[in-house]
């Protein structure tokens, strides 16, 4: 790694315009005899090699190796609403043993909030060896100042070489703003984790577009942050026996200040939710019209299922945002999984393939979807669901 540097001192107005006219980016742009570089630079340092010498330098910049072992025990952001525990910490809490069992680290769970104490008792019955518990007033609403205080002071006082975050709307928000504060690395919507023996944390997930499966590792930095998203991982089991210890933690009542006031809170309207659906039936761009989405509904209704879409019937507006799985869409783990014209990129199987049975439908012998299908008919959607809904009404085996 390393910067670009340029010595303006060096500038006249013929090199000025030589620079300028050198970048095939544009990335070099002149105000008031001086030069700067823009976010349009891709580092290929055709500005050094064939520029005026020693008027733009690449300085290389020293990594600073990082002592791991000063680092110990994989953490656990605790995503709450008024101390009603979000599943998705529970999950979490199950990854985190797993990857500390591989290095023989312990697991941490770190609480911010208000009037939560009583509820971190829960906690120490999925294995948690230590609960921080920063239980104040000034936290009883998400502000994201205090509350990056006390993760922040939490990190700096326990060292853990790992933090999982879930992928929520506090999650997104809060996870990268205290990475930030240490300089070290965040990977967002892991599908996939594993640790090394050397307790790098190896974070997976699909990246250009799905194009590959990328494994991304921090190396240099500790703590290592991850978010990922419910219904990814595997729920830790509840024992009935406590065990491990909750530890209290104080910050600094200056550090709890925030810059927003909280007026007033409105609960939001329950609604339905394909994540929390036992069965679903998806539609795939193998549907044709809006109009054919009836056969979708009808076979949906047979089930008592919810109905889900890929990406490109969401673009099309022939049923709302919400519906969609995927990356970016919602993650499911149903029951049972129906999947009609589904093709299967990777960002659609990443929010589905740990759903307890997949039945998938597609004329493409060939079709990814098959890969991680537990059931599969190849035939034309238009000519199977039909005799599916048939079949149900009455009472056949379908397959």
């Amino acid at each position: 790694m390393g910067k670009l540097y340029i010595n303006q001192d060096k500038l006249n107005e013929k090199n000025i315009g030589e620079l300028v006219k050198i970048c095939p980016f544009n990335a070099i742009e002149e105000a008031d005899g001086k030069l700067s570089i823009n976010a349009g630079c891709k580092m290929c340092k055709l500005c050094v090699k064939k520029g005026p010498k020693g008027v733009i330098e690449f300085i290389e910049e020293t990594v600073e190796k990082i002592d791991k072992s000063k680092w110990n025990g994989i953490a656990v952001y605790v995503d709450h609403t008024e101390g009603r525990i979000h599943p998705v910490t529970y999950e979490l809490i199950g990854k985190a043993k797993e990857l500390a069992g591989k290095i023989n680290h312990p697991v941490y769970a770190v609480f911010i909030g208000s009037s939560i104490e009583d509820k971190a008792e829960e906690l120490l019955h999925y294995g948690v060896d230590k609960v921080f518990v920063y239980d104040e007033k000034e936290l009883k609403d998400f502000r994201i100042e205090p509350y990056t205080a006390a993760f922040e002071d939490f990190i700096n006082k326990v060292k853990p070489c790992s933090i999982l975050v879930g992928a929520t709307t506090v999650g997104r928000s809060l996870a990268p703003r205290v990475a930030a504060r240490f300089r070290t690395g965040l990977t967002a919507d892991c599908t996939v984790l594993d640790m090394k023996e050397n307790t790098d944390l190896v974070q997976i997930r699909p990246a250009f577009g799905g194009n590959i499966m990328a494994q991304i590792i921090t190396p240099n930095q500790r703590p290592q942050f991850c978010t990922v998203r419910y219904k990814i991982m595997t729920t830790a089991e509840r024992q009935e026996e406590k065990s491990g210890e909750i530890i209290r933690g104080k910050v600094d009542s200056e550090k709890l200040k925030s810059n927003i006031k909280v007026l007033n809170t409105v609960k939001k309207e329950k609604e339905e939710d394909i994540s929390e659906a036992d069965v679903i039936v998806v539609a795939g761009r193998g549907i044709k019209s809006e109009k054919d989405m009836e056969m979708i509904n009808e076979l949906a209704n047979c089930l008592d299922a919810q109905v889900a879409a890929t990406r490109p019937l969401i673009e099309a507006g022939w049923i709302g945002p919400k519906k969609q799985i995927g990356l970016s869409g919602r993650t499911v783990k149903p029951k049972l999984i129906i999947t009609c014209g589904v093709s299967g990129a990777v960002q659609f199987i990443a929010g589905m393939n740990n759903s307890d049975h997949i039945f998938a439908i597609n004329e493409d012998p060939n079709a990814d979807i098959f890969n991680v299908a537990h059931y599969a008919i190849v035939g034309d959607i238009y000519q199977v669901i039909p005799q599916i809904i048939s079949d149900i009404k009455n009472h056949k085996k379908i397959v």
